[in-house]
């Protein structure tokens, strides 16, 4: 009886060490990955040269027009997603429940996609106008191509927690459209809006695709000028001292963001308010609102289409050895990150679950661009340059964000019943976990792995700085055709975005109707 008792609490042990392990691994990734590089950098630079940037006129346009763009696209994309988003939420029309699927369908295109259709709409060759080269306005417009669905999609939200009760009060009252907007939803939707606007401007003022294709000499942003240090004029202490400035602004809003997400958990109780018949007027706005989401995200995906389909003979592309070992190499690398991002993302949401601190660090990855993590993983790991287990550890960083914030978003919103019962019947922790705790969270899983598997396909940024010849992706492989002079070469280009586009529109239809499948059957 002694060597059982003694055999079991070993055992008792053994899985109290493997469960902390396993939720202290995205500490330790964090610190391998983001903090140590960072520090590393921050060694490389001289803190008297930090002042550099605010002497020398180039860069100070360049830090300006950084944060000024990041500002207007936040500001335009709250403009027009509260007015869409209300219209979708509160009106009922055949194809909405479509609508509500597609609606973040931009975001997950590939920047380089978004990037590229762009240029099939307004480029030197664009189908709608030729005007818009070197002009601050495409940047603008992928701004808000890429980032009008994450608004949208957050003035939803919003809009689902408004308690019907407080608008039926509201209208008893005598209070109209407009105020019931202003008295009950606005203050309802303010934190989900606050929190989009803060990922919002760290998408636009870190984004590395879209300024690369789109900026141009004169509206190119922080981070292209960092990667063109760094590759082209191996200027390592110049560029160190930019990814310093702009990950102190980066910080700041990603801390906002962090703050006020753990406002906006979903509340299980709130009877939302159902969609109803549009009057006429409304039927005008609604028109208008779908308009805008045609022209804003629909009309760039349209127009790469088209210009794919009209390449003629550059589709033997299809038929060349090295487009199918980028394919190969993209889905390759996909799966390997998402393996690892599905364990880092889990483990960190069970660990916010617990700690409350630790969700304060879950969206530091948001904070870092591709390019700052990618630079300083260099000079942090120079024996490792180009290795395989560096690239899948960057790819997994910039992805399993998605999964912990969806998956954590679940778990809080769980009743504190459910565990209760199991615990009551004699289930153990892990039993507790296993069978009912996972299974109500896997829709929000599948969720956040859509999101993630659509990041790693499009991954842009820390291909280019990581990656060796042979580990060629799509990505890699379209920048190369658009910096080869030539009709052929841009249509080749474009046949091989319409390729990506689709790889990616298929790993995340998959995972929304695995998922969608599961929340049906659970209701």
């Amino acid at each position: 009886m002694e060597l059982k008792s003694n055999w079991s609490k070993t055992g008792r042990i053994s899985q109290n060490l493997l469960a902390l392990t396993l939720l202290l691994l995205p500490l330790v990734f964090l610190l391998l990955v983001v903090l140590l590089p960072l520090w590393t950098m921050l060694q490389q630079t001289d803190p008297e040269s930090y002042h550099m940037v605010w002497q020398d006129d180039f860069m100070r346009r360049q830090l300006g027009w950084t944060t000024i763009q990041a500002g207007i696209s936040t500001f335009i994309t709250l403009l027009l997603g509260v007015p869409v988003a209300w219209f979708i939420t509160r009106i009922q029309f055949r194809g909405r429940e479509w609508v509500l699927r597609l609606i973040m369908l931009p975001f997950v295109m590939p920047t380089l996609v978004a990037a590229m259709g762009i240029l099939a709409l307004f480029g030197a060759q664009g189908m709608l106008w030729r005007g818009w080269d070197d002009t601050p306005y495409l940047l603008l417009y992928g701004n808000v191509f890429f980032n009008l669905p994450v608004m949208v999609r957050a003035a939803y939200q919003g809009l689902c927690q408004v308690p019907a009760n407080r608008l039926y009060a509201a209208q008893t009252l005598g209070a109209n459209i407009w105020q019931r907007f202003v008295r009950v939803e606005w203050p309802q939707m303010r934190p989900w809006l606050s929190g989009a606007m803060c990922l919002v401007f760290i998408y636009c003022f870190s984004g590395f695709g879209l300024a690369l294709l789109l900026g141009g000499e004169r509206y190119g942003t922080l981070e292209v000028q960092i990667y063109q240090l760094i590759a082209y004029e191996l200027d390592m202490a110049q560029a160190g001292v930019l990814v310093v400035w702009a990950l102190s602004i980066t910080l700041i809003a990603g801390l906002l963001y962090a703050v006020i997400s753990k406002r906006t958990t979903f509340k299980a109780t709130v009877q939302v308010l159902p969609p109803k018949t549009p009057s006429a007027g409304q039927k005008l706005g609604l028109a208008l609102a779908l308009v805008l989401l045609l022209l804003c995200c629909a009309m760039p995906i349209l127009a790469l289409g088209w210009r794919a389909i009209s390449a003629g003979s550059s589709w033997q592309v299809l038929l060349e050895e090295d487009t199918w070992q980028a394919l190969f190499n993209t889905i390759r690398f996909t799966v390997l990150a998402m393996a690892l991002a599905l364990l880092l993302g889990f483990c960190h949401a069970a660990l916010a679950h617990r700690w409350a601190w630790v969700r304060s660090i879950t969206f530091l990855p948001f904070m870092a661009s591709p390019v700052c993590v990618s630079f300083g993983l260099l000079l942090c790991y120079p024996d490792y340059t180009a290795s395989l287990s560096m690239l899948i550890a960057t790819y997994a960083l910039l992805a399993y964000p998605f999964i912990t914030k969806d998956v954590l978003a679940a778990w809080d919103s769980l009743p504190v019943q459910y565990e209760q019962a199991a615990r009551t019947l004699g289930a153990k922790n892990w039993q507790v976990l296993l069978f009912v705790t996972l299974p109500l969270l896997r829709p929000a899983l599948q969720r956040g792995l859509a999101l993630a598997a659509a990041t790693c396909v499009g991954e842009f940024a820390a291909t280019l700085f990581l990656s060796r010849p042979e580990w060629q992706t799509l990505t890699t492989l379209i920048y190369h055709y658009l910096g080869i002079a030539g009709q052929d070469n841009y249509d080749r280009a474009m046949v091989l975005t319409l390729i990506l586009m689709l790889v990616a529109i298929l790993i995340f239809s998959l995972l929304e109707w695995c998922t969608a499948r599961k929340e049906k059957s659970l209701c």
